[in-house]
């Protein structure tokens, strides 16, 4: 199985990419006028470039290593403990290897996306997503690797939230194949299995074989969570849904593969860094904004269209709530009033801010937009 590591070549705020088809012709790049401050000020209410990649293809990924007294990973203690947001903390590194924050423990699925982005890195667990956004701005680690957005659960809106609060760039993609595995301890068959753990997301993607087994389901923070519980807990009839990764770390039996309801579960995640990669036109490229505009008839069609006019593709369209100005009134009468949310929307479009189209495309948006 394969998958793609987009490098960006260069964004201004920050910036996102994904893998396309290079006969679109697209490229990405910066815009040289606009200024970083534009989405570190909390107004929000602006446009800004957010990233762009180049596509680089990518190999893809058994288990078991068993203690029979724990039960687990004879090493599991000594596995490194997550940074956390309140406490982010340096860990010691000899600094021969790209050091690569992730959410989760060791053998969560974005542990695997930061392994496949960079084979030869060290991985750096944060038990929230924000500690993995810290650690690369305090200089602990070289880079992050965070999902964006899943194929069947969709788009991990904490996320598209914390690219607006912190000072990093988009400088790569990763799409991910999900394999979940049904783990449990050795010597255990699935038929014996009374409950299983996992993400709530993993549960609900793997609810037409958990239903046929007819166990109870357990929600976990992440699905190395569960593997690891199972582990240290020693429930025999208590199993997981987590990688095969997992099972290695933890000493689980992998008891069935590719549980998922639906085959083609793939999650794209971004790589995050603290300098940007400026883009050119050498190859297919992707760029990411975000802006606002006034309410009106059409303000939205207006602005999408000057990517069309210029034959520009939209790969993704992500709205927002503008914190800032949830609500506005449109009608104080006496009868009652209505109101509506205002929004920030993200776009990723295939094209390199280095092509006069793009740049062209992004000065005609500032026009429109609230604010760029």
């Amino acid at each position: 199985m394969a998958f793609d590591l987009v490098i960006n070549k260069g964004t201004f705020i920050w910036g996102c990419s994904t893998n396309f088809k290079p006969q679109l012709g697209s490229h990405s790049g910066f815009i040289g006028n606009f200024r970083y401050e534009l989405l570190h000020n909390h107004k929000c209410s602006s446009l800004s470039v957010l990233a762009q990649r180049a596509t680089i293809h990518v190999q893809d990924d058994n288990p078991l290593v068993h203690n029979d007294n724990k039960g687990f990973h004879k090493d599991i203690n000594m596995l490194p403990k997550p940074l956390t947001s309140i406490g982010v903390s340096s860990s010691e590194s000899d600094g021969s290897k790209v050091r690569v924050a992730y959410q989760g423990l060791p053998g969560a699925y974005s542990e695997d996306a930061a392994l496949k982005a960079y084979p030869e890195c060290e991985t750096v667990p944060c038990d929230e997503f924000e500690a993995a956004f810290k650690a690369v701005e305090l200089w602990l680690v070289d880079k992050a690797v965070l999902p964006i957005e899943n194929s069947v659960g969709g788009s991990i809106h904490r996320n598209y939230d914390l690219l607006l609060r912190h000072r990093l760039h988009i400088v790569g993609e990763v799409q991910l194949h999900v394999n979940h595995c049904l783990l449990g301890l050795p010597g255990v068959t699935k038929e014996e299995l009374k409950s299983v753990v996992s993400h709530p997301q993993a549960l609900a993607q793997c609810e037409v074989v958990l239903n046929e087994l007819g166990v109870d389901k357990i929600g976990a923070h992440d699905t190395a969570v569960a593997a690891k519980t199972v582990a240290m807990n020693c429930v025999r009839h208590t199993g997981a849904v987590a990688s095969s990764r997992a099972a290695q770390i933890y000493g689980l039996n992998i008891l069935a593969e590719r549980i998922q309801d639906d085959d083609d579960n793939v999650t794209r995640f971004l790589v995050l860094a603290r300098e940007p990669i400026i883009p050119g036109t050498d190859r297919p490229y992707k760029t990411s904004i975000v802006f606002s505009i006034e309410e009106g008839p059409g303000v939205l069609f207006k602005a999408l269209s000057v990517f069309s006019m210029r034959n520009i593709n939209l790969s993704k369209i992500e709205s927002r709530p503008l914190k800032q100005r949830p609500l506005r009134v449109v009608d104080d009468s006496n009868e009652g009033s209505a109101k509506y949310f205002d929004y920030l929307f993200y776009i990723d479009f295939e094209a390199s801010m280095a092509e006069p189209r793009a740049q062209n495309a992004l000065g005609q948006l500032q026009l429109l937009a609230e604010k760029v």
